[in-house]
């Protein structure tokens, strides 16, 4: 049985939800925080094994939540529930430990398989936002991005690859928002230390970091 806290401050909302997720003879809803603060306590109360976790919220917001989440159980699955609007929010949160993002006008069945899914460990990220932050890792720093391609010569896909890196993308991530299979996506990663000169991704980071 997979256990499910929710965490919404609309109430009615999160009363729906539960609703259908407890149509699957998979999962049971431990409870509803109302705010991250709550979320917290009960995380620690009930020990679910996926979190729906809303961003907007009062008291502690869902990204400042997640990160906290994490830190208490490494293992619990965070997903991010949100609107398009939210796309500045939600890299913060998958940065912060998050599994992934759906959308609130997400259909009955396909919030159902996404939380067997991200239980499963599969990263949750819907077609028309990742390619919406996708874009947004690309154009943090145009100046980043014209120092990759002038100092180390990075193609325009690894220059957004080497950018997502740098967000705190895992390859798997990457691999799922470009639509490349992991194998490819390790591929571009690799040419990329070798062209930055480094022997990993945390020293790709610091090296794209000094690039500011």
């Amino acid at each position: 049985m997979i256990k499910v806290l929710l965490v919404d401050d609309q109430q009615i909302l999160a009363e729906g939800i539960k609703s259908v997720l407890e149509t699957s003879h998979e999962i049971t809803v431990v409870g509803i925080a109302s705010d991250g603060v709550r979320a917290v306590e009960m995380v620690t109360e009930e020990r679910p094994d996926v979190v729906l976790m809303d961003i907007r919220m009062p008291n502690m917001n869902g990204v400042v939540a997640t990160k906290r989440i994490k830190e208490i159980d490494e293992s619990i699955k965070i997903i991010i529930l949100t609107t398009f609007d939210d796309s500045d929010y939600i890299l913060s949160a998958i940065n912060n430990g998050a599994s992934g993002y759906l959308l609130k006008d997400i259909g009955a069945t396909a919030l159902i398989d996404a939380v067997k899914n991200a239980h499963a460990g599969d990263t949750i990220l819907p077609a028309k936002i990742a390619k919406k932050i996708t874009e947004t890792a690309v154009m943090i720093s145009s100046d980043k991005e014209y120092k990759l391609k002038k100092t180390f010569n990075l193609s325009e896909r690894e220059v957004e690859i080497a950018l997502m890196l740098y967000d705190g993308f895992t390859n798997r991530q990457i691999a799922s928002a470009l639509k490349l299979s992991d194998g490819t996506a390790r591929n571009y990663i690799s040419a990329i230390y070798l062209k930055l000169g480094v022997d990993g991704r945390a020293s790709a980071v610091e090296k794209i970091k000094k690039l500011s």
